[in-house]
C-alpha cells in the first residue's frame, strides 16, 4: 500500500489503517497484527515509522506490544466519540466476523435539480461508492455523497485521497462530525447494486439512508446503503 508525505505524518497513516483492520476484524480480538518487517515491507517505510504507529495504537488500547511474542490485539471496538455511528460494524466483529471494504469508485458528480438529493447538497456532491464483504461475499453496497461546499475548505488538489475509514478521513480535513441520523426502508435491487451484491435485480434490499452532520449543524455526508440481510440481519444493541 503506497502512503505519501502530502497526507500527513506516514506513522499516523499507518496507525489508522492498521486500527480500521483491527474495527473490521481482519485481526481480530486476541489474535497478533504483521510482525514489524512485514508492515515495513508493506508500506515502505522504516523501522521507526512502524514502531510509533503500533505506539499510537497501543496507547489507545487497541493493541498491547509482548516482548518475544508479538503485539496483540485487545479489543475490536471503536475507542472514539464515533463509536455509536460504528455499533453495527463492531457487533459483527465481536461475533468473530471478518468486514473488508473495498472502494469502487470516486468522483464529483452534478446533482439533478428536484431531487432530494440537490435539495440536500446543492448542485454537486462528491461521490464515494464502496462495497463492503462479509466473510468473503458482497453483503453492502454503499454510495456517499459528501458536501462538496464542506470538502472545498480544505485543500484537494489531487481529489479524495485513498482511505480506510471514511469518518476518520474526514475528520483528518478539519470537519468535526458531531451525530449521524439513520432512516431504513426496503427497496428493489436496482442492476447496478445487483451486480455488486451477486444478486437477482429486483431482489428486495434493507436499504439505510444516512445523514451525517458535523458541529455546526452543516450536513457534510448524506449516504445509501443497500444491505444483502439474507448473509447477515441487520444488528441494533441497546445499552441498559
Amino acid at each position: 500500500m503506497n502512503i505519501t508525505r502530502k497526507k500527513g505524518p506516514l506513522y499516523l497513516q499507518i496507525k489508522n489503517v492498521v486500527k480500521d483492520r483491527i474495527l473490521h476484524g481482519i485481526y481480530q480480538q486476541g489474535s497478533h497484527i504483521p510482525p514489524e518487517p512485514q508492515l515495513e515491507k508493506e508500506f515502505n517505510v522504516s523501522k521507526m515509522t512502524v514502531r510509533n504507529a503500533i505506539r499510537e495504537l497501543a496507547e489507545e488500547g487497541y493493541v498491547e506490544r509482548k516482548s518475544g511474542i508479538g503485539t496483540v490485539v485487545l479489543t475490536n471496538a471503536s475507542i472514539s466519540r464515533l463509536s455509536k455511528g460504528k455499533r453495527f460494524t463492531e457487533l459483527l466483529v465481536e461475533e468473530g466476523q471478518r468486514l473488508e471494504k473495498r472502494l469502487i469508485s470516486t468522483a464529483r458528480e452534478l446533482l439533478e435539480p428536484g431531487t432530494e438529493l440537490h435539495r440536500l447538497l446543492g448542485s454537486e456532491a462528491i461521490l464515494i461508492e464502496r462495497l463492503y464483504v462479509l466473510n468473503d461475499r458482497p453483503y453492502i453496497h454503499i454510495r456517499h455523497y459528501l458536501n462538496a461546499a464542506a470538502w472545498s475548505e480544505v485543500e484537494q488538489e489531487e481529489g479524495v485521497p485513498r482511505f480506510e475509514s471514511l469518518y476518520d478521513l474526514l475528520e483528518e480535513q478539519g470537519i468535526v462530525l458531531d451525530n449521524f441520523r439513520d432512516a431504513f426502508s426496503v427497496g428493489m435491487a436496482s442492476a447496478e447494486t445487483a451486480s455488486q451484491l451477486g444478486v437477482p435485480a429486483g431482489i428486495p434490499l434493507l436499504v439505510r439512508l444516512r445523514r451525517t452532520y458535523d458541529n455546526k449543524g452543516r450536513l457534510v455526508e448524506y449516504s445509501i446503503g443497500n444491505y444483502h440481510t439474507e448473509l447477515q440481519p441487520y444488528l441494533v444493541s441497546y445499552d441498559t
